[in-house]
């Protein structure tokens, strides 16, 4: 019995899962920690099928230097992606750190083996509402697509310039620490102003000893008002899914 087997879209659907499973690795929601690897790799194959019948179809075989050269290539592209989605995401986990900071948990901070976050309460909290607001909007959808359509714009014999992806890399970072400070700032301010307030405190009246109720007072602040900072964040999420969409599209460019 003869079983053909088409090399060329053997070789491309290699090609393309190798960029998507770099990409699942990196890019939350689906690099969490608590999703098993097997899992993460059975997702991978899952997407590339698809896409490789959309995108494999003109790809020619390749000898063994190049072929290599080119799954060197959709790792880094894939690994570039998922890294640059996991920056911008990694805004709403700062902002939550700049609140343990200014709000006093960071005292109890804890190590999460699953996120690999080294934070207190609201850094966690906040990685793990965004996470559950990507896929309660279907947030991950439009990251899937946004994956899709990179194999248009860098083909799988395709390269990308070196100095276009350090300046988005540059860009996303700069733009995770403005969106933490501008998520984080009302409440920040707030808890700014209320040391500045038991400062003045404590110097029109020593014997209160004001400084000994900065604590309870900072906990009890932050707890009342970091709900301002929970309603927006559904429209924030959604804010950085654009924002992850225009960087693909910045690689792809």
């Amino acid at each position: 019995m003869f079983i053909p087997i088409d090399m060329a879209l053997l070789e491309g659907m290699l090609l393309i899962a190798v960029r998507v499973t770099a990409f699942v690795f990196l890019a939350p929601p689906f690099s969490y920690g608590g999703f098993p690897a097997r899992i993460k790799a059975m997702l991978a194959i899952g997407l590339a099928l698809p896409m490789a019948f959309a995108f494999a179809g003109d790809h020619r075989p390749l000898d063994t230097g190049p072929f290599l050269g080119a799954l060197t290539m959709q790792l880094l592209v894939g690994a570039l992606l998922g890294f640059l989605v996991m920056v911008c995401f990694s805004t709403v986990q700062a902002a939550g750190g700049l609140i343990d900071v200014f709000g006093g948990f960071q005292l109890a901070q804890a190590f999460d083996v699953y996120s690999l976050v080294n934070g207190a309460q609201f850094t966690r909290l906040f990685q793990l509402t965004a996470l559950a607001l990507l896929f309660a909007s279907g947030g991950y959808q439009l990251i899937i697509a946004g994956l899709a359509r990179s194999f248009e714009a860098v083909p799988l014999d395709g390269t990308i310039a070196v100095a276009e992806p350090a300046q988005l890399i540059v860009h996303a970072v700069t733009q995770m620490f403005l969106a933490a400070v501008q998520i984080a700032g009302p409440l920040i301010l707030v808890l700014f102003l209320s040391d500045v307030g038991l400062g003045l405190v404590s110097r029109v009246a020593p014997a209160l000893n004001a400084f000994a109720l900065g604590f309870p007072l900072k906990i009890l602040l932050t707890l009342t008002l970091v709900g301002m900072t929970f309603l927006a964040l559904p429209g924030i999420v959604d804010a950085l899914v654009g924002d992850v969409l225009d960087l693909i599209r910045g690689v792809d460019r």
